[in-house]
């Protein structure tokens, strides 16, 4: 039976932690959890309640690359085969582990099962990211360009090769950089429809402005892609931006621009590292 570690990171996460560690225990998965300086009780709760469990402080909010990596360290320093990175707002179903593992291939750096919201439903978010894995009758994997990290099954070899995340990315963006990083050293990524698990995010709104973030975002993580060509992302994506503000009336992409032009040293430097083995865990 393959050895697996569950890596979770969490923030103010009392309204999902019982089920999402819950889920963890009931697998009988060794975990570390890396709680992100959470005023609601969550690492005291942790301590708690699931003592078999490891909990890492840091003391302040590393971001979430930045406390995945913690957990991928650990994960090296250990015997494990596969690392879980699991969402504080997501919980394994009884069969997830199973499933996943049963389908593992050496040439996937990701699995990850249909993820799916509290009732059962697919998310909207991994439906429209990997709707092509929903309608699949493949028997074990379907293959996708991007999933969320919610849930991933990674491989020890891939976590060996492609590193961990980007200090590009403080929240949103490390998924689709680890992502386009793998597929540079020539992985895939995939989802298995028979495995299921929940992301239970539903409820939550996004406003504009939060969206217009994202959006900008998506600039870096392009600039920061090491399979695109440098030079024509250095040109592109100010006009990108440009375009992003007059479709959405919004300023908040024309505010963006210097951010990004005042970047492209750092994200140069960042994106020539993510191109060496084990980038980011040394």
């Amino acid at each position: 039976m393959a050895e697996v570690l569950a890596i979770i990171v969490t923030y103010n996460g009392m309204r999902w932690v019982e089920r999402c560690l819950g889920s963890v225990r009931a697998a009988g998965l060794d975990a570390v959890v890396i709680d992100n300086g959470s005023t609601d009780g969550t690492a005291e709760y942790i301590a708690e309640h699931f003592p078999e469990m490891q909990l890492v402080q840091p003391g302040s909010n590393l971001g979430f690359g930045a406390a995945n990596n913690i957990g991928f360290r650990k994960f090296l320093d250990g015997k494990y085969d596969f690392a879980y990175l699991l969402n504080q707002d997501a919980w394994l179903n009884e069969d997830t582990l199973e499933k996943l593992l049963a389908a593992a291939a050496p040439e996937y750096a990701i699995l990850s099962p249909i993820q799916t919201d509290a009732e059962g439903k697919p998310d909207k978010r991994f439906a429209r990211k990997c709707g092509k894995a929903l309608a699949s009758t493949a028997e074990s994997i379907a293959d996708v360009r991007f999933v969320m990290a919610a849930h991933w099954l990674v491989s020890r070899k891939a976590i060996e090769t492609v590193g961990g995340f980007s200090p590009a990315f403080k929240q949103y963006g490390e998924d689709d950089n680890w992502i386009h990083r793998a597929r540079y050293f020539g992985y895939k990524v995939g989802v298995v429809p028979a495995a299921k698990a929940v992301h239970d995010r539903a409820e939550r709104s996004v406003s504009k402005e939060a969206k217009m973030k994202l959006k900008c975002v998506a600039t870096v993580v392009k600039v920061s892609n090491p399979c695109n060509c440098l030079a024509f992302r250095y040109i592109a994506e100010p006009f990108e931006l440009l375009c992003m503000a007059v479709k959405n009336a919004s300023c908040y992409p024309l505010k963006f621009i210097p951010t990004l032009l005042g970047r492209y040293g750092e994200l140069t430097r960042l994106r020539a590292e993510s191109k060496r083995r084990g980038a980011f865990l040394r």
